[in-house]
């Protein structure tokens, strides 16, 4: 098991590196990687609470408020009052975080486009089938109960 750890943790760093140049040569804005996944997550899930992003993206409330703080500073997210709720605000994308957003993603795929241009096309379905499975594992795992949500020993 250790090589798989190894793996894992060579890929997570090695693609974590290709992203950290994201802002200077996709988009021009000055947008951190947690708030590139807090703008992913907002989109993915319509009009979220604060509450769901956080949770979703494993951030704590106080952290996530002031990522979510700094994106409405710059024009990119909108927070309103649910209207059933009064104690929780809604996320939205604004036309200018939606245009951030789509350049990310844009250079994301050319990213992800120019990985796997080292592959052949049968290498490619099957990193693509095995990271969908790795994910639902790792979904799975941290719903254990008996590990109290915990998959990383740092969590």
């Amino acid at each position: 098991m250790d090589s798989v750890r190894e793996e894992l943790q060579l890929f997570v760093r090695r693609f974590g590196l290709l992203n950290a140049s994201c802002c200077d040569e996709c988009c021009g804005e000055q947008v951190s990687m947690a708030q590139s996944h807090i703008l992913f997550e907002i989109r993915r899930m319509g009009s979220p609470s604060m509450q769901q992003v956080a949770e979703e993206l494993g951030m704590d409330v106080t952290t996530f408020s002031r990522q979510a703080k700094s994106l409405e500073g710059k024009g990119l997210i909108t927070r309103r009052v649910s209207a059933g709720d009064r104690r929780v605000s809604l996320l939205g994308l604004t036309d200018a975080g939606r245009q951030v957003l789509e350049k990310i993603d844009r250079y994301m795929a050319a990213t992800v486009e120019r990985i796997f241009s080292h592959m052949s096309g049968f290498e490619r379905e099957t990193v693509v089938r095995s990271l969908g499975l790795l994910n639902e594992a790792v979904a799975k795992a941290g719903n254990d109960p008996s590990q109290g949500g915990k998959i990383a020993c740092c969590n």
